[in-house]
């Protein structure tokens, strides 16, 4: 019997390896499904964006992703902050998109240097980008002062706009005269690459363009089709985020302070004294991550002392109502934000200061007036209570007071069923006197 197999055959297996191991190889040549890391900063450009966009580029080098892309919608923020937030873009391992989205987005004054800043640049239809000059908030600068903060800006936009190929002199426009732009307008003025309705149609159109890098580098763009990856805020991330916004961290101090004035108006209590100390530490490290001015809390607390002359040292009204003036002008100017969404509101200053200021000076004088009442527990409160004799009082016997039958002495003879009273307590023995019929008072 013949063992091996006939020429035939043994040719077809040969090609059916041959078709197997080329299939194998291309598949192992092909190129996987590339990936973009998402993130969308929809909100003030402060401390804890600047963590979460961190966090969305390491995300991108570790998974080695294509790109990053930024849905980017803000008012603006903080200077410090962009400048960091430009430098991670600038250095970051893998291609930064930052798309000014949806419709009706912004990238104000510090979202412009964020758009600037990428390697891709675009913007969704009806949005617009720019109103970028410099704010100090707290106080009016000299002109030397104001040239220097606003040199010093643009030469930092320059620095990195030119080396995008980007229109330097429309990007300066945006800071030293507040000029923004609608997309159409950032388009034909070169501040941006594309215009794209949404987030697919961007990566589609950007597929197989060639960046080049700030460090020179060029990388070739491949996210047609690409697998996005939502990076969502941390949890610390969601809580620091709402404790950013001035108005709740000054809501949150107040309360913390009225707690804890409660504590020590009725020591003992516990649960509001530990309570509004939570609430002051947690008021005190959103306000550290917040441009706070130090006059102001100057007037806070010199609104509080106010408030407490006026308790102690009655005015008419006059302490009381200096207290809270000054406490809604120190709550009123305490964030010094560069952008309205960065300062408290009027309604929140008046609000907060007002009632503060009524519900301590309510409570100041409670307190005031208990310190003043007549003692009414223990021995002392007997002091000038009346009572009748139930014994021969020569010199001692007992009498009822408040209901209680005690030892008494009296100076002068007392009959039973006399009234008396008290006018000294020495030990458990009360020292009375009688009261003259036409005086006599019910007990």
């Amino acid at each position: 019997m013949n063992r091996f197999l006939p020429g035939s055959a043994m040719g077809r297996l040969i090609s059916t390896l041959c078709l197997l191991l080329t299939a194998a190889f291309a598949f192992a040549q092909s190129p996987a499904t590339s990936q973009i890391v998402v993130l969308h900063l929809d909100d003030t450009i402060q401390p804890v964006s600047e963590q979460y966009m961190e966090r969305g580029i390491d995300q991108a080098a570790r998974t080695h992703s294509d790109a990053l892309l930024i849905d980017l919608n803000t008012p603006g923020g903080l200077l410090d902050t962009t400048r960091s937030m430009v430098s991670k873009i600038l250095a970051s391992p893998v291609p930064v998109i930052v798309y000014i989205a949806p419709a009706g987005s912004r990238a104000g004054s510090a979202g412009f240097f964020l758009l600037e800043a990428a390697d891709i640049a675009a913007m969704a239809p009806a949005t617009n980008a720019g109103a970028s000059h410099p704010v100090v908030e707290g106080g009016t600068l000299d002109p030397i002062m104001k040239q220097k903060l606003e040199n010093d800006t643009t030469a930092f936009l320059r620095s990195f706009a030119s080396r995008r190929n980007r229109n330097t002199d429309a990007a300066q426009d945006a800071v030293m005269n507040s000029k923004s732009y609608t997309e159409r307008e950032a388009l034909h003025l070169h501040l941006i690459d594309l215009v794209a309705p949404n987030d697919r149609a961007l990566l589609d159109t950007i597929d197989g363009r060639t960046v080049t890098r700030f460090d020179g580098t060029t990388v070739i763009l491949h996210t047609r089709a690409a697998a996005l990856t939502q990076v969502e805020p941390t949890l610390r991330e969601e809580i620091l985020g709402r404790m950013m916004d001035p108005n709740l961290a000054v809501l949150i101090l107040v309360l913390g302070g009225l707690l804890i004035y409660l504590e020590f108006n009725s020591p003992g209590t516990i649960i509001p004294g530990a309570l509004g100390t939570l609430l002051l530490l947690v008021a005190l490290f959103s306000l550290n991550l917040l441009p706070v001015r130090y006059t102001a809390v100057v007037l806070l607390i010199a609104a509080f002392i106010l408030l407490l002359l006026e308790a102690k040292f009655p005015s008419h009204g006059v302490l009381a109502g200096s207290g809270v003036i000054a406490l809604v002008f120190g709550t009123l100017t305490l964030v010094d934000g560069p952008i309205p969404e960065m300062r408290v509101r009027l309604s929140t200053a008046i609000a907060c200061g007002v009632a503060f200021g009524l519900i301590t000076l309510f409570l100041v004088r409670i307190a005031i007036l208990a310190r003043k009442n007549k003692v009414v527990t223990g021995p002392q409160a007997l002091l000038g209570a009346t009572g009748v004799a139930q014994q021969p009082l020569a010199p001692s016997g007992q009498v009822l007071v408040h209901g209680e039958l005690w030892q008494a002495e009296s100076n002068a003879p007392v009959n039973p069923g006399e009234p008396v009273r008290v006018q000294a307590v020495r030990g458990l023995t009360l020292l009375v006197e009688r009261i003259p019929a036409a005086h006599s008072p019910l007990d």
